[in-house]
């Protein structure tokens, strides 16, 4: 029971905290905005793009779940055909595909969360392995890829990979499944960056052992915001330098007598002695937002900091 509500107290804590305002929300309702673009730079290339889904039935085989051939196939969310998707024939023979689709610039900053949904198209059960980047470019002016399957144009951040190393067994799943990552490396004040989907497979095309099919849906930013109590608890108590990126110090007048650090999915990542003298080495923390927390076992207060 105490390992429950100690969870509980917890969680509490992190609704308090972490409050959301959507940055940037895309379905694949419509067309692609104004300002996306697509490349295919894959090695040789073909003039296939990624696209919206566009199905009608009846269907050549069943795909993405429709189970027959008399079905639309659906999006994460959203209907019939509210997908974007990019096949194997990216490529001719046996090749490289490097298959580009870019979102317009948007305005983002260090912690916000960017997701999506994606799946496999096939419903069969011959695995043809897949892979997905989200890659990011935080340059002033943005510069496509443009000169074959390994150029990456200034998109050399890269943010989350499906499949990453091509594993056959659908690894790459045959079900809408969330994938998200944490922003960093751009500053705690909003700036222009644009994302990009690289469906990129080596030894894929038609002749290949890789690559099948894939869809994208429900593009989403995300970004926390404090809630009143942090706000009024931080009249109290300071957590200096945030960002930070090798040490933080925690600045007080209350008696603590430790500090735990979580991700922010509510995972412990350390705990230290509380000393309001020293500070606390952060240094081998993977970049992204977390939540510090200090206590005395009968109070509490939770603070957001971006490490970078």
């Amino acid at each position: 029971m105490k390992k429950i509500l100690s969870f509980f107290s917890l969680a509490v804590a992190l609704a308090n905290f972490s409050a959301q305002t959507n940055v940037y929300a895309y379905g694949f309702d419509t067309a692609f905005p104004i300002g996306w673009t697509t490349t295919n730079q894959s090695s040789p290339a073909t003039t296939s793009l990624w696209t919206k889904a566009n199905y009608t039935t009846p269907l050549s085989n069943p795909l993405f779940g429709s189970g027959n051939t008399t079905t639309v196939p659906s999006g994460q969310s959203g209907g019939n055909n509210s997908f974007a998707l990019v096949n194997y024939t990216s490529t001719s023979g046996t090749g490289t595909i490097s298959n580009w689709l870019i979102t317009s610039a948007i305005d983002v900053q260090d912690g916000d969360i960017v997701s999506f949904y994606s799946r496999k198209g096939t419903d069969g059960t011959i695995d043809y392995p897949d892979r997905l980047e989200l890659r990011y470019s935080t340059a002033a002016t943005s510069v496509n890829p443009s000169t074959g399957s390994a150029d990456l144009g200034t998109f050399t951040n890269l943010g989350v990979t499906v499949n990453p190393s091509l594993a056959g067994g659908f690894v790459y799943p045959k079900t809408w499944t969330k994938y998200s990552f944490t922003v960093s490396g751009v500053g705690t004040t909003p700036k222009s960056v644009k994302f990009a989907f690289r469906y990129f497979v080596t030894n894929g095309g038609p002749s290949g052992s890789n690559s099948d099919l894939i869809g994208i849906d429900t593009f989403s930013i995300d970004r926390a915001t404090l809630a009143v109590a942090d706000s009024q608890s931080k009249d109290k108590t300071k957590v200096y330098p945030n960002p930070a990126k090798n040490f933080i110090s925690v600045k007080t007048a209350h008696k603590y007598s430790s500090v735990k650090i979580y991700n922010i999915a509510g995972q412990l990542i350390s705990e230290v002695p509380f000393d309001s003298e020293k500070s606390i080495d952060v240094s081998k923390l993977k970049n992204g937002t977390y939540i510090l927390e200090a206590s005395n076992g009968s109070s509490k207060e939770s603070f957001k900091f971006i490490k970078e």
